[in-house]
């Protein structure tokens, strides 16, 4: 498995057609939510993902305060490899991102409720009630340093 961190302005375009077309097959195909990924946060982002000779395995992206949050937030978190540890581990580099690139001492997640034990065993710890984001449950969780 090989890793990848790149700005929104050095992904290729095959790259940035790869991860549009795997946030689109799971955010949009696979959990029957239509809603509009594209939101003009990705050109202000940090992207990571994990692939091999396959392709894209998990993504995540990785935006500094006030994109998204008021906090550093970690967003758009795949791994279509499921019970493998990829997303443990592509979660672990986003932590890293965030605190390296974006100097984060605290770092937002929205979690979908279903992930919730991911997150905790990051350390994320639950900072909202239930909510509906787009249909789905969502929580919102925030790690601390």
């Amino acid at each position: 498995m090989t890793l990848t961190v790149k700005r929104f302005d050095e992904l290729t375009l095959e790259e940035l057609y790869e991860i549009l077309r795997l946030r689109m097959a799971v955010f949009v195909v696979e959990q029957a939510c239509a809603y509009q990924d594209i939101d003009d946060k990705d050109q202000a982002a940090v992207h990571a993902w994990l692939s091999d000779d396959d392709g894209i395995a998990a993504y995540l992206r990785v935006m500094d305060r006030g994109v998204y949050d008021e906090e550093v937030a970690i967003g758009r978190v795949i791994s279509l490899r499921r019970r493998q540890g990829l997303a443990t581990q592509l979660m672990r580099e986003g932590v890293r991102i965030a605190r390296e690139v974006f100097g984060a001492d605290v770092i937002s997640v929205e979690a979908q409720v279903y992930a919730r034990g991911l997150y905790e065993k990051l350390g994320f710890r639950q900072a909202s009630e239930e909510f509906l984001e787009d249909g789905i449950p969502h929580i919102r969780m925030l790690l601390r340093f």
